[in-house]
């Protein structure tokens, strides 16, 4: 069976760290994973629990549990591409409970959540959790940080039948709470594998006390390849995409204080090249399915240097390289925390804005829940779109939405065509995703 999913996902090899440790857990209770974020630490998790499923068993086999939203969608859509027969859910907060718990009435083999809504469904029995044999802590590290111990001291108190435990993170850990119940495990420890030495760091410095200036400069150079612009504070992302947006820089935000459909939006026109900035939070840094992002740049130096290392940790994952930007105010001084001495750059005195980007995005009003998939949307675009498969780009379906990247001259011309045209025989809303 692991055979047939690594190929539903085009894997034809595991690398090393995930090769130990699918090798590691069929020999040990609890496992604990030390890995680089962008290093596939999914599937050195999915795999091991595939092996672990039986299916002659009725209930929930194993839990998942993430630190945020993203994330656990992340890992849902990871284990629906394996192709496995095993039944997989998906549960967070931001959105109405009562369609999980309808689901959960057939319960799925695998169960993906964050802490907080995995407990607040054990506390109106959703599910039953003693048929639970395998738990995943995934960027456990990140999940303390953001105070979830209680959620999750709370959570392993239920799983009465737990025989494997796998517990990743991204920094190395001093202690492992009690609350885990991880006594001695087995410790793949890939850290070290960080990919500091294909990261690149720069600076620039403003001229004035204003940076926001440098930063749209800096911007314009960066020829509109993948970038994310890292803040303190989420009025810190607002303010500057206000003043990006009158200077005509195409971008998206990314926050705790959006709302969970905005987030999701925002981040499907980035992974689909409608728009190549993205300036978000800390939030941004670890867990997202964005790959093949080409810059970091710190408008705002991190706390600290975790901080800093996630953040940093979003370009130059795998075999790819990439390059991190300070942006640094005339007078500012670099943190305590910087091991090496950043490269100096100075900004032109003019620039032009990047090029727009040759693709934007479709919505349509209908998703999974509507039995809607991509092979759908294809058809109906190159069939009564009139697009040639070379002016269609990325497709992501949601529970009940779909959104499709479409070539920015088609753009127009697809929406008239689609004006009055049905998906599985329903009349649905088509328009440009704002």
């Amino acid at each position: 069976m692991i055979s047939q999913a690594l190929q539903n996902l085009n894997i034809k090899k595991l690398n090393e760290m995930q090769q130990a440790s699918l090798e590691a857990a069929g020999q040990a209770e609890s496992l604990i994973l030390l890995s680089p974020t962008g290093s596939g630490k999914t599937l050195g998790f999915l795999l091991p629990l595939l092996q672990q499923l039986d299916p002659q068993q009725e209930g929930v086999q194993a839990l998942v549990l993430a630190p945020s939203r993203e994330l656990a969608l992340q890992i849902e859509g990871v284990f629906r591409q394996m192709g496995t027969p095993y039944k997989v859910n998906c549960c967070y907060g931001g959105h109405s409970i009562r369609i999980e718990q309808n689901n959960l009435q057939q319960p799925p083999a695998v169960l993906v959540g964050t802490p907080g809504r995995i407990a607040d469904h054990l506390r109106r029995e959703s599910f039953k959790p003693a048929t639970i044999r395998s738990l995943v802590l995934d960027e456990f590290d990140k999940a303390l940080e953001l105070g979830f111990e209680q959620e999750m001291a709370f959570i392993l108190g239920q799983l009465t039948g737990l025989k494997k435990r796998i517990l990743t993170s991204a920094t190395n850990m001093e202690e492992v709470p009690h609350f885990t119940g991880i006594r001695a495990p087995k410790i793949l420890n890939y850290l070290s594998d960080a990919p500091s030495e294909r990261l690149s760091l720069k600076a620039v410095r403003a001229t004035s006390t204003d940076k926001l200036e440098a930063l749209f400069v800096l911007i314009c150079t960066l020829e509109a390849k993948p970038a994310l612009v890292f803040c303190n504070h989420r009025d810190a992302v607002e303010r500057i995409s206000k003043l990006l947006g009158l200077k005509g820089i195409a971008h998206g935000t990314f926050h705790g204080g959006m709302e969970q459909e905005e987030r999701e939006r925002e981040l499907i026109k980035f992974r689909n090249g409608s728009h190549r900035l993205l300036i978000c939070t800390d939030l941004g840094s670890r867990g997202l399915d964005i790959p093949d992002i080409e810059y970091v740049v710190h408008y705002q130096l991190p706390p600290d240097d975790k901080a800093f290392v996630h953040r940093n940790g979003r370009t130059a994952r795998m075999t790819a390289t990439g390059t991190a930007y300070l942006v640094l105010a005339e007078e500012e001084s670099l943190p305590d925390y910087l091991e090496e001495e950043p490269e100096y750059e100075s900004l032109p005195e003019a620039a032009s804005l990047p090029r727009k980007s040759e693709w934007s995005t479709l919505y349509i009003g209908a998703g999974k829940k509507d039995k809607v998939n991509k092979i759908d949307v294809v058809g109906l675009l190159l069939q009564k779109g009139g697009l040639q498969k070379e002016e269609l780009g990325r497709i992501e379906v949601l529970d009940h939405a779909a959104y499709a990247a479409v070539k920015r001259s088609k753009m127009d011309s697809v929406l008239k065509k689609l004006r009055n045209e049905k998906i599985k025989n329903k009349r649905v809303k088509f328009d440009l995703s704002k």
